[in-house]
């Protein structure tokens, strides 16, 4: 099988192009950022990294002409994209989107779309299940532009399914795991480790009791290929990720006992960090039971593992650097 990932120099794209490589698949990759992560498949006779955008039409085409199956990674995301260019957030989420979805219809390739458990917003019902409703703050609030860009993504992937192409979409919900983001950067788990491996006081916004569901990378690729290799996905919407509820400052806590920090927790204002335009989520909780079911997947790492295990990795890449 020929297999296409947007994005796939990033951290989940990564992850999945090793999965494809070692089931024995050709993997082509479009991605504008760096190697870093993909350093160790360059080589790989299997894999052929293009550096080029989705608005390069031209070699989106070709790409898509050449494969079986497409995965649309590729995507700006953070918070503090959020907030600090909501205009790149929107155009690459939902223009990029638009391109790949146009072209894979062209050439009636199947195809998965990454989208997020931020679709759900603030919605109070918890847990959240696919069909449940979506509710947003104020659209002055930058923080909601990449919620919003994803659910575009995705009414665009079922307005491409009414017109016969077969699509799957998948919403993620806090993956991490070894090649995440540079430490101190990106999201909470590489910012409370960056801190814990210095000794530094680990932030947590707020009071720390605002929840989230970590799903470590292993389990999250296992649905992202059944996603793509199951004929029973086409036409679906799930959700990936684990329903182990832990609070942010649980969160800080584990991760200073497993690396053996010497950190305390400094609990800080969300204004100071983000400024006014982002807007905290009490609770994200997914119901995972179309995963299980239909994709045939169980989340199997649990936190104190999978944390053991980013530590581990981090820490050898500061050794090597």
């Amino acid at each position: 099988m020929k297999v296409l990932i947007t994005g796939g120099a990033g951290f989940l794209g990564s992850h999945l192009a090793d999965a494809f490589l070692e089931r024995g698949d050709e993997v082509f990759i479009l991605d504008r950022g760096p190697t870093l992560k993909i350093r160790h498949l360059l080589g790989h006779h299997a894999l052929h990294f293009v550096h080029d955008s989705l608005f390069n039409e031209t070699i989106l085409d070709g790409l898509i002409a050449r494969v079986d199956l497409v995965y649309h990674l590729a995507a700006v995301v953070g918070v503090e994209h959020y907030v600090g260019d909501p205009h790149e957030v929107l155009n690459v989420n939902i223009n990029g989107t638009q391109n790949v979805l146009r072209l894979a219809f062209r050439h009636g390739k199947r195809l998965v779309f990454s989208s997020t458990s931020e679709v759900y917003g603030r919605n109070p019902r918890i847990p959240w299940r696919e069909e449940d409703d979506r509710i947003l703050g104020s659209t002055a609030t930058d923080r909601w532009c990449y919620s919003t860009s994803k659910a575009v993504g995705e009414h665009f992937c079922f307005a491409f399914a009414k017109m016969g192409l077969p699509v799957t979409v998948l919403r993620y919900f806090n993956v991490y795991g070894p090649r995440l983001d540079a430490i101190d950067i990106g999201r909470v788990v590489t910012i409370l480790l960056g801190q814990a491996l210095r000794d530094r006081p680990l932030t947590v916004i707020g009071d720390g009791r605002q929840t989230r569901c970590f799903t470590y990378v292993s389990d999250a690729i296992l649905a992202t290929v059944a996603a793509g290799l199951s004929p029973q996905a086409v036409g679906g919407t799930f959700n990936v990720g684990t329903d182990e509820e832990v609070s942010i400052r649980t969160l800080a806590e584990r991760i200073i006992a497993i690396s053996g920090s010497r950190s305390e927790i400094q609990n800080v204002r969300q204004e100071d960090v983000y400024g006014s335009s982002y807007e905290d989520i009490p609770r994200r909780v997914p119901d995972i039971r179309r995963m299980r079911v239909i994709l045939g997947v169980a989340p199997k790492v649990s936190l104190d593992e999978g944390l053991g295990r980013t530590i581990a990795f981090f820490r050898g890449e500061a050794r090597s650097g």
